[in-house]
């Protein structure tokens, strides 16, 4: 039987790949500092900052497979977080580890912010230049170049899962889907820019079946996780106040919009669906009503 081995297993991401793993044949082995204990999955409480720890587990679970989601997230902080560098230096440290015991394949979790944004037109695996202007868009593009370099080396098979912008189920509070159904179902206003920015919104229960879908094919470099759709935040915003009711409360323009802000960051999709065969299957209307059901029932 293949064995997965998920950094991040409990977070907001982590937790939507157990199952589709599950589902693909494998058998999941989650890490986490704090083991949520979710079904499907055995767990192993670890830091993976611990290098005697994390030489244990592989030793122990010798995994075929690695799925490498953990990371700094913290909303707001993660863009200049000096931990990039230690997590990149952490992810480089794991996989040599995975690889000396013997894994087969790896998907290390990269992002959009890697890219050059001040082009037009999709974002591209292929064509658009990698200039990431954050510390964390550096770390995660120096991540590629450097698990790429090894896992090359080591005749081990590797992709770079590049993911663009979800929400959905668990995701941090301040971000811009849950800011605006939090405030609509106090019934306070949310208060926004112009909206005119266009991103690509995936739910994150697709980025998870993606993620699974990845990590089970043979497909190797980047490939982009994301719906290759764009919307706009006015769009989003007016969804999710008809949808609660209170149209009224969406304050577009009550915020100004960052001067450096680019206008449209919307993946090209292309890999993801004719290569891993894995297209996008909840439409934005359907995951949002559900992201509304989703915090109704944790406000």
């Amino acid at each position: 039987m293949k064995r997965v081995l998920v950094t991040g297993a409990g977070g907001y991401v982590g937790r939507q790949t157990l199952a589709p793993l599950a589902r693909l044949g494998f058998e999941v082995h989650g890490l986490a500092r704090r083991p949520p204990g979710l079904p499907g999955c055995r767990w192993h409480a670890l830091d993976l900052f611990d290098e005697g720890a994390v030489a244990a587990a592989l030793a122990a679970i010798r995994p075929s497979h690695l799925l490498h989601l953990a990371w700094t997230t913290e909303h707001g902080k993660f863009w200049t977080d000096p931990a990039n560098e230690a997590w990149r230096a952490a992810t480089r440290d794991l996989v040599a580890r995975f690889i000396a015991a013997g894994g087969e394949r790896c998907v290390i979790a990269g992002s959009c912010t890697e890219y050059d944004w001040s082009g037009s037109g999709p974002l591209s695996e292929e064509r658009t230049p990698l200039r990431p202007a954050t510390p964390y868009g550096q770390a995660k593009a120096a991540t590629f170049r450097a698990v790429q370099a090894q896992a090359a080396a080591a005749g081990v098979s590797h992709a770079h899962a590049r993911l663009f912008f979800s929400y959905g189920p668990c995701e941090q509070p301040r971000r811009l889907v849950p800011l605006i159904i939090r405030a609509l179902l106090k019934g306070e206003p949310a208060r926004l820019t112009a909206g005119t920015q266009v991103r690509d919104f995936l739910d994150v229960r697709d980025v998870g079946r993606c993620l699974a879908r990845l990590l089970a094919s043979e497909v190797a470099g980047a490939v982009n996780i994301a719906s290759g759709a764009g919307v706009s935040v006015a769009r989003i915003a007016g969804l999710l106040g008809g949808m609660i009711g209170r149209p009224d409360l969406i304050r577009l323009g009550a915020q100004s919009l960052p001067h450096e802000e680019p206008p449209a960051i919307v993946a090209d999709i292309s890999r993801l669906v004719t290569e891993v065969g894995a297209p996008p299957e909840i439409p934005l209307e359907q995951g949002l009503s559900d992201a509304v059901a989703w915090w109704r029932e944790h406000p």
